[in-house]
This record gives C-alpha cells, structure tokens and sequence, in this order.
C-alpha cells in the first residue's frame, strides 16, 4: 500500500528583472528552502525575465495561462510566487488559476507559526498574519475559500481565517494588549540584567548560519539544532564559561532573512531586544554560503534599522569545513571557525576574551583574606589576570579588566 502523501505539491513563481541574475537565482533558491521548511515538494519553477512585474497578473497573460496549464498537469496543490503579491495581484491571478495562490511571505509567516514555541513567540506570529490578512480581505473571497489548509494558512491553534474586518482588528488588540504584559515582564528582566555584574553576549546572524549549534557548543545548552531556515524564533539566554574562568551570558536570537515581512520585524522588535543591551555581538556568517555578501548585508542593515548598529562586534566565520576556497573577510575583527570543532570553539573562546577587554576597565584591587566571596565573585564576572596573596597585609592583591559601571570592583 502507498504512503500518504504528507506534503504539497509547490509551483514556485518569480520575474527574473534585468541585471539581476544572480541575486534572483540565489533568492529563487532560497524560496525552494522556505517552500520545504514549510512542508511542501517543489514540482515545477517556473521564471519570466521581465524589466518589471506586470501590473495586473504579476507575470503577464501569457505566463499565466502557462502556469495554468502546469498546476493541472501536475496537480499542484499550491503556487507560490517569489515576491509579496498585492490584494489585485491575487485577486487576478485567482480569476484565472484555480490553485491555491501565497507569497514568499505567508511561507516565511508559516514557517515562523510551525517554529514558535513561547507563549510571546505566537502571539507575535498571530499578531503578524493578521496584520498580513488585513489590508487583503477585500474581493478575496475566491482565495479565502481555496485557502482552507497547508502552506500559508497555519498558525497557533490552527485559527480558521476570519474574513470578518472588525473581528481581525479586535483580535489584533487583544493580542497587542498581552504582548505589553509579556514585554513588560521581559524589559524587568532585561534591566536587572543589564545591572547586574555579568557581561552578556548577543547571537545574531543569517538564519541557518549556525548560531544554535555554536550556543550548544560554548555552553552545553540543548538547544534545537537543525539544518533548516529559523530553527530557533524564541531568545535563549544561557551561561558561558570563558578560558580565564569568567561566566558571560549568550543569548541567541532569530535568524535573519533577506526580504524580511515588514510585519514581521515589528512582531520580533522584542524577541531581538534581548540583544539590545548586551555589551558585544557576535555576527555568526556562513563562510560556505553562495551569497556569504548578501547574507552580511540584510544582517548589517537590520542591524542599522534596530539601533543596534553601534554595538561591538566580533564576526565569526562558520563552516570552515565546508569552504572550497579561501574566504575573504570583509568584516572586522573576524575568527574563523567550524563550530563542530573542539579546538576552534576554543580558539573562538579566548579571540572573544580578547575582544571583551578592549571593552572593559582595567582594575587592581587589595582583598581581604576574609572576603572569600569576594574574590570568587571576581573570578565568575571579570577577567582575573593575577592574584598574589600577601603575608604581611594577610590580602590578595587582584589584577584585572571588569564590566564597564561593575559594582565588584569599586571599593
């Protein structure tokens, strides 16, 4: 007996624009990642060269008849198309194709309801559908009714679209309402954090650069690891233990993509907050990626667009084991590693030591043989570089570099 089949039969669309052939291929390449992340087989690409899209049908009559023809020979389930489409791309497009019709948007949408597991995770991607089905409510009536299940219309709980306008913006407000109680508790959070002695350390990177592997590496942290685009959408927050003994925090963050939904930047604004305040980055970048530039573009740009641009940062070079030819950094300073390699991880370690205490304060302190605790504090949340106990003053005379405003080194 044959298997059930589990997945959707995918016709990918897109308009290659002129002098743009590389970044459409990467960028149709990708679509098929996001098309199988969501669950669905891709059976047929179909692509038109055009200076720009067709207004009314996106890729013009002709194609569109061609694209007709294809789903029914293939019995596509659905056809999704490369960029966002407009309310009356889809509305005509739908007048002539009787296939389910999405965009790259409500794919990455989808892949972001399967992947939320927090409470705030899905109140943020259910925030972000309906702010996408909002301002295309009007004259959908046919795509609606086509849109019943799969790729593009999963969300937490499994929500039936609602066509009703009013009812979207109520549950918008509800939804907004308990964010800001979420937030709330993760802004005290955040500031007692940003007191506190310990420096901290944001992940952030190209989606699928690697950035959870490299947290269960530096800190033994379980985290979900897998080879496949936003793997982790909720922040996690966890201790790593530098060579001289100091413990930092990581926080990893969601993975970045180009063309991210708009409202999808606005939903996640909190889950990248985490890293607002930390005292340094680290950019983790594919070295084995085909568009390794594009990759460091879209993260350097959300970086500048979340006012996060000015913290330091370490780049790291991933997948060294992957490379076919030397890479070329453009990004500074920089280590290169594979962060499936011991030793690297290790070399990644101290290259971030060294790169903290260019950002924090040189101190030499007298401890007292009686402030045990004291000592051990300085140990855990500064780089201790010396310590000589002295008979005659029964002390410890202490040398080393603490967080910026450290309470641990004021005397």
């Amino acid at each position: 007996m044959e298997n059930k089949k589990t997945y959707e039969k995918v016709i990918m669309v897109g308009v290659e624009k002129q002098n743009e052939e590389d970044a459409f291929r990467y960028s149709f390449d990708e679509l098929e990642q996001l098309v199988e992340n969501a669950g669905g087989k891709v059976v047929a690409r179909l692509s038109q060269k055009r200076e720009k899209i067709d207004y009314k049908t996106y890729i013009g009559k002709g194609k569109i008849s061609e694209l007709k023809s294809l789903a029914e020979e293939l019995e596509a389930d659905t056809i999704v198309f490369n960029e966002e489409l407009s309310p009356s791309h889809v509305r005509n497009i739908q007048e002539l194709v009787e296939t389910k019709v999405i965009d790259r948007i409500q794919v990455i949408l989808d892949i972001f309801a399967l992947r939320a597991q927090s409470k705030e995770g899905r109140l943020q991607v259910q925030l972000a559908q309906l702010s996408y089905i909002l301002p295309r409510l009007a004259g959908q009536g046919e795509n609606m009714s086509r849109l019943g299940a799969g790729i593009g219309t999963r969300g937490p709980g499994e929500t039936k679209l609602e066509t009703d306008r009013r009812h979207i913006q109520k549950q918008m407000t509800d939804i907004k309402r308990e964010l800001s109680k979420v937030s709330a508790h993760r802004e005290r959070s955040r500031i007692q954090r940003r007191d506190s002695n310990v420096f901290q350390i944001g992940l952030i990177g190209y989606t699928n650069a690697g950035k959870s592997t490299l947290l269960n590496q530096l800190t033994q942290a379980e985290t979900y690891e897998k080879d496949q685009l936003f793997a982790t959408l909720d922040p996690l927050t966890r201790k790593c233990e530098l060579p001289s003994g100091m413990q930092v925090t990581l926080t990893d963050t969601v993975g970045f993509i180009q063309d991210l939904p708009t409202q999808l930047i606005e939903a996640f604004k909190s889950t990248l907050e985490e890293s607002r305040d930390v005292d340094m980055l680290l950019h983790v970048v594919d070295a084995s990626a085909e568009n390794i530039k594009g990759h460091e573009e879209t993260v350097m740009e959300l970086l500048e667009e979340l006012g996060m641009d000015q913290i330091p940062m370490l780049t790291v070079y991933n997948k060294k084991d992957l490379l076919t030819e030397k890479t070329r950094p453009t990004l500074y300073p920089n280590v290169l590693i594979s962060a499936r390699d011991e030793e690297d991880v290790e070399i990644l370690r101290e290259a971030i030591e060294k790169e903290m205490k260019k950002l924090m304060v040189h101190y030499q302190l007298s401890i007292p043989n009686d402030r045990g605790d004291w000592l051990v504090e300085l140990r855990q949340h500064t780089l201790l570089e010396r310590q000589l106990y002295d008979e005659e003053s029964q002390a410890y005379a202490v040398e080393g570099y603490a967080k910026k405003g450290s309470t641990l080194v004021q005397e």
